[in-house]
């Protein structure tokens, strides 16, 4: 559960974990009152978009013969870690994976992520970006994420999406994440849940 001032969303779950973190911003107060908007900023992969289904699915038909890691046994952020770990070589196979042509415009919509984040950007006096970080061989990936925003929410939304590598660079009120160690320009706070820290929530 995600709440927004006096509007609460259920996120629906998925295999990622959910991280909000809020920060503040140098402009004034937010709501209704107050001077303007509030952010929020909503991750791509592991949020909206099913990247660890979609790795498993593209890694298994890849590579028929290899070992690989069901979802319920991922561990940590970086699959490509993971992976190293289970047998060598197998990391530079999982990467080839995100490298691939397509791989991230197949991705799957997280049942329901898209509806929420349409309703939240619904919201007055909110003002929703999707905040994705490109990864470095960048041939496919930045295209493709426009691309899949395009297809699920709609060409009016491309004006709403944000690609950086650190995203503690944009100013923004909440940042909805399925990464937790995120660190840089500003001080992050965890936002709890309705019942449960962020932080253990399955989502």
């Amino acid at each position: 559960m995600i709440r927004l001032g006096g509007w609460c969303a259920r996120w629906p779950r998925g295999a990622a974990v959910l991280a909000a973190r809020r920060w503040r911003r140098a402009a004034g107060p937010v709501g209704p009152a107050g001077s303007r908007a509030l952010r929020v900023l909503v991750d791509m992969d592991g949020v909206l978009a099913d990247f660890e289904g979609g790795f498993l699915g593209k890694f298994r038909a890849r590579f028929p013969d290899q070992p690989f890691i069901a979802l319920e046994d991922r561990r940590g952020f970086w699959l490509s870690e993971q992976y190293g770990r289970l047998q060598p070589g197998l990391s530079e196979k999982a990467i080839s994976i995100l490298e691939s042509e397509n791989f991230f415009f197949d991705l799957e919509p997280v049942p329901g992520a898209v509806e929420a984040v349409k309703q939240m950007a619904n919201l007055e006096n909110t003002d929703v970006f999707i905040c994705t970080s490109p990864i470095r061989m960048y041939k496919y990936c930045p295209y493709e994420k426009y691309a899949w925003v395009e297809k699920h929410f709609g060409p009016d939304f491309l004006e709403r999406v944000v690609l950086t590598r650190d995203k503690t660079v944009v100013s923004a009120d909440l940042l909805i994440d399925d990464r937790l160690d995120i660190t840089g320009k500003w001080p992050a706070a965890v936002v709890t849940s309705e019942s449960v820290p962020v932080e253990q929530e399955q989502v």
